[in-house]
């Protein structure tokens, strides 16, 4: 059986001053880093005694706000978390570094369909979820057992359509969206059948 464990990353700065996520790298907010804090000291109580003999490993994003989670979180089980570039939210190009109102302003071509771009030198949904699928299909054969990841809004709405089986067109039609601190838990079992446990749980960041 393989558990694997998603983390959107807590509030970030630019939650709070109107700017685009994206590629720009933003810090967590006093309340994020309690955010990550409360979601580590929960998973590691929840987590426990399973993870005795287990094979155990944090992924991240590299962007900041990602990793000052990923380390609050990895601080709880005396692991140090490895960064992928990844795991980064998808590129929206020139609008990075941008307020949301610039990009909403300034959109190049709205977005119909998986492979329209906002601005023309960043990536398309299927551009990101071209540069997630390898990583997501070494996780599914990693000989790991729990498997914590810490990503953006965004590309964790890709991670749970790929875990469904489901083709990159449906994200054409809507996606499986989560919040800032949720928590989802997947399970594989031993026949390698996928279940969802959970999706975007908040009661980590609220206990």
């Amino acid at each position: 059986m393989k558990h694997i464990i998603t983390i959107q990353h807590t509030q970030s700065v630019h939650h709070t001053n109107g700017m685009v996520g994206s590629w720009t790298d933003w810090d967590l907010t006093e309340l994020g880093k309690t955010q990550a804090d409360k979601i580590g000291k929960k998973l590691s109580e929840e987590l426990g005694e399973s993870l005795k003999d287990k094979n155990f490993v944090i992924y991240s994003s590299d962007l900041i706000r990602a990793k000052q989670t990923a380390e609050a979180v990895a601080k709880y089980f005396d692991i140090t978390p490895i960064f992928k570039q990844e795991l980064r939210e998808r590129n929206l190009g020139r609008c990075c570094g941008k307020s949301v109102q610039w990009l909403r302003e300034n959109i190049e071509c709205p977005e119909k369909t998986v492979d329209d771009k906002l601005f023309s030198d960043g990536e398309s949904k299927r551009d990101a979820w071209n540069r997630l699928k390898p990583f997501f299909d070494s996780v599914m054969n990693s000989e790991y057992e729990i498997i914590v990841i810490v990503s953006h809004g965004g590309l964790l709405c890709h991670f749970n359509a790929m875990f469904l089986g489901m083709p990159v067109e449906s994200l054409n039609n809507g996606d499986i969206h989560g919040l800032s601190g949720g928590v989802s838990h997947f399970i594989v079992s031993d026949d390698g059948k996928h279940f969802v446990k959970r999706i975007s749980d908040m009661s980590y960041i609220t206990c």
